[in-house]
């Protein structure tokens, strides 16, 4: 693994969140797709929602890229390893190109990746060049690739657009708002892939749309250092682990799996809301995702709560993130105030609300180690339950967040990203 490996590469960035990245991120993966490149797309910091969309655009698994999280060496090691097979690499950032620490900008710069920026256009002219000019000038050592402007209203305005670029900035095209493929959300970001029958028409829409306003061509290649071996011990040989995934549970990362794999697991994967039985498993994986919108549905699947009440009564371990934590509770309540009684596994009950309740990376110490992950969530929960231990924050975001234990069981808010300590992931979920 001493080779350098050479790809085209950009980070899409912007001034801030909602300008668009996600949508120009996967229009540009499907152009160049359509067009018979290999492509590979990362999401830059913590995400669950972004990557299912771009997935769907690039065809290949999308994976997380972040400094503290992640860690150089693994953020490392996934573009080495793309960089092998990738005709182009796309990095979508996150929040603005500068925000949060590490930011952005950080990995743009340690990677050597010129940064694309993306700019709403909307209602916006000649002040389109002062705010591109500020994001290629305000740290000098950034690598910069151009602009792209999103939004755009007429051919006129995409001249106006164009026109105010100053010293040399290159135009990379405009996205109109009239092409009909931006991607609706809800309350946690953009509404899930599988949720969207029309998506394939609106990314091929948007690379389309894209491709009429833009040179298609590569950027230039990026040089990505070979990163240094790792060893993956087989903590985990022969352990089935019955893992969450439909409509209800589908916050999980592929790094995640890809890791319990590599350990030696067996996955198995079932649905929560349409399955009566658990799989033959040793172990219980319970990602977040959005038990919320279904919770009366889950609360009705009386076989299933059965069989995962059996599992904990049995004494196997159960790991629950964020959504997965709320279906161990007592009750959930939705929005609209409407309840729902479920596991009952830990006592308590959670309560959505409107407003955000926790947003930022944590670093757990627990008894198995300490393991990195981040928090999001819309959710207070009330229980009078002792934590084990609580989560903190590396950059002084909102959120310690406490992780419960009882017998087997262990619960948190905190999504955890098990490379960044596979020895206490495997622990976790090791009979």
């Amino acid at each position: 693994m001493s080779d350098a490996r050479h790809c085209p590469a950009v980070l899409i960035a912007a001034p801030a969140s909602g300008q668009g990245k996600t949508t120009v991120t996967a229009a540009l993966a499907r152009l160049h797709r359509n067009q018979g490149r290999k492509v590979r797309v990362f999401k830059c910091g913590p995400d669950f929602l972004d990557p299912m969309i771009l997935e769907r655009a690039s065809g290949a698994p999308v994976y997380q890229l972040d400094l503290w999280m992640v860690g150089e060496q693994e953020s490392r090691r996934l573009l080495w390893e793309a960089a092998a097979e990738a005709d182009l690499i796309l990095i979508e950032g996150v929040m603005g190109l500068f925000d949060g620490t590490p930011s952005s900008a950080d990995l743009a710069r340690h990677f050597g990746v010129p940064v694309l920026a993306v700019i709403d256009g909307t209602a916006m002219a000649q002040t389109f060049g002062a705010l591109a000019l500020g994001l290629a000038r305000y740290q000098p050592d950034l690598p910069f690739a151009g602009v792209l402007a999103n939004r755009v209203g007429t051919l006129r305005h995409a001249q106006l657009l164009e026109g105010s670029l100053t010293e040399g900035l290159r135009w990379y095209g405009g996205l109109s708002r009239e092409t009909g493929i931006e991607l609706p959300s809800r309350h946690l970001g953009l509404v899930q892939a599988s949720e969207l029958n029309d998506l394939d028409a609106r990314l091929d829409a948007a690379a389309a749309a894209l491709g009429a306003s833009c040179d298609a061509a590569l950027p230039p290649a990026v040089r990505f250092a070979a990163p240094t071996e790792r060893a993956i011990e087989p903590l985990l040989q022969g352990v089935r682990i019955a893992v969450a995934r439909d409509e209800a549970f589908a916050f999980t990362y592929g790094a995640n799996l890809d890791l319990l794999r590599a350990m030696g697991a067996q996955l198995a994967f079932f649905s929560p809301l349409h399955d009566a039985s658990l799989p033959d498993a040793d172990s219980l994986y319970l990602p977040g995702g959005y038990p919320e919108l279904h919770h009366q549905a889950l609360a009705s699947n009386t076989p299933m709560l059965e069989a995962i009440r059996a599992h904990h009564h049995a004494g196997k371990p159960l790991l629950a993130e964020c959504g997965g934590m709320l279906y161990l509770l007592e009750a959930l309540t939705d929005v609209g105030g409407e309840r729902a009684e479920l596991l009952g596994l830990l006592a308590g009950e959670a309560v959505m609300q409107k407003r955000l309740a926790a947003l930022a990376l944590q670093a757990v110490e627990l008894p198995e180690g300490t393991l990195r992950g981040h928090t999001y969530h819309h959710s207070l929960t009330s229980t009078e339950l002792e934590p084990i231990a609580r989560g903190q924050s590396p950059n002084g975001g909102r959120g310690a967040e406490a992780v419960y234990r009882h017998g087997r069981l262990t619960a948190s808010y905190v999504h955890f990203y098990f490379a960044s300590n596979p020895q206490a992931s495997a622990a976790l979920l090791c009979p």
